[in-house]
């Protein structure tokens, strides 16, 4: 294989530009401040104000000061992100946690929403499908019906449909 090869010319690319995708994203990665920033994202404030806690922006707030400084000297402490994490919730509750965790029944909480939207989806499905066989149902017997019915017939017919629910109840 030689150097010529335009296939290896854009695999070469493609490598470069990842690798200049990578460092991008991990430039702060490590920096006290980001980190900061981020897990200031993830917490609620506890105030009642049902903002982040590093967006907690209301006049004389009387949590926000107070998390936030906890939060800065158990970075500076070196504590990781977990460690972090439960000394909130122990400390304030689960509610601090701005996201469910995704263990045990707080799993419930990511997938309720999916399962919910399934359900109703293949109800819909299954409500038009029904429709659609009705209406059907009911072309074919239209077409069915002779076209010198007697009007008297067609009432006793009427009125059996009527007193037995023939209809399917709609």
């Amino acid at each position: 294989m030689s150097a010529s090869n335009p296939l290896i010319s854009w695999f070469r690319v493609f490598q470069a530009g990842a690798l200049a995708v990578a460092v991008c994203f991990s430039l702060g990665a490590t920096d006290a401040g980001s980190r900061f920033n981020d897990l200031g994202h993830r917490l609620m404030c506890t105030c009642g104000c049902a903002q982040m806690l590093g967006e907690c922006n209301h006049v004389g707030c009387p949590s926000s000061g107070q998390e936030l400084s906890e939060l800065s000297a158990d970075i500076a402490a070196g504590m990781s992100d977990q460690a972090i994490f439960s000394a909130f919730t122990a400390k304030y509750g689960a509610t601090v946690l701005a996201a469910p965790t995704t263990q045990g029944f707080d799993l419930v909480a990511w997938i309720a929403p999916f399962a919910v939207f399934g359900a109703a989806l293949l109800g819909t499905i299954l409500l038009i499908r029904r429709w659609a066989g009705i209406a059907g149902a009911k072309a074919q017997l239209a077409a069915l019906e002779p076209a010198n019915v007697d009007p008297a017939d067609l009432e006793r017919r009427e009125q059996i449909r009527r007193e037995t629910g023939a209809d399917g109840g709609f």
